[in-house]
């Protein structure tokens, strides 16, 4: 087993705590199902690593599209190393499955919002130019 070099975290920066596990683990850069606890075995190999930062880091990892979707569908959690830690309930498997639905039924609201708003902008645009159209040209 080959112990990954030490990740260095400036304080306080999930985002860049998030990329370099990317970058020194392939089970966070293939976004496999992580085994429950994987924040300790990270800490226990990492000792200097800011707990705030990596709960903060694992939650943005957890909770993205992509790694819902490989839970969705996957079966085993895996450790740091990629081997297989614990089946996933058929439960943590539905919940995954029903934050992507939610996700995508909000992405859907939000662009129905966006495109009525820009026909309402379109529409005041046309009324302002013809009254524009109407009034203005009286004047010199």
């Amino acid at each position: 087993m080959n112990t990954p070099a030490p990740v260095s975290v400036p304080s306080h920066n999930a985002r860049q705590l998030l990329k370099e596990l990317q970058e020194t683990f392939p089970v966070f850069r293939d976004c496999l199902p992580l085994a429950i606890g994987v924040d300790k075995q990270l800490l226990a190999r990492l000792p200097g690593l800011d707990r705030k930062a990596l709960r903060i880091a694992l939650g943005m990892h957890t909770h993205s599209t992509r790694y819902l979707k490989t839970m969705e569908r996957a079966t085993q959690r895996v450790d740091l190393d990629g081997q297989p830690a614990s089946e996933i309930p058929e439960t943590h498997r539905s919940h995954a499955s029903e934050l992507i639905k939610e996700r995508i039924r909000k992405q859907a609201e939000q662009r129905k919002a966006q495109r009525e708003a820009e026909l309402l902008a379109r529409q005041r645009a046309e009324k302002l130019d013809q009254l524009v159209e109407k009034f203005g040209r009286d004047r010199p």
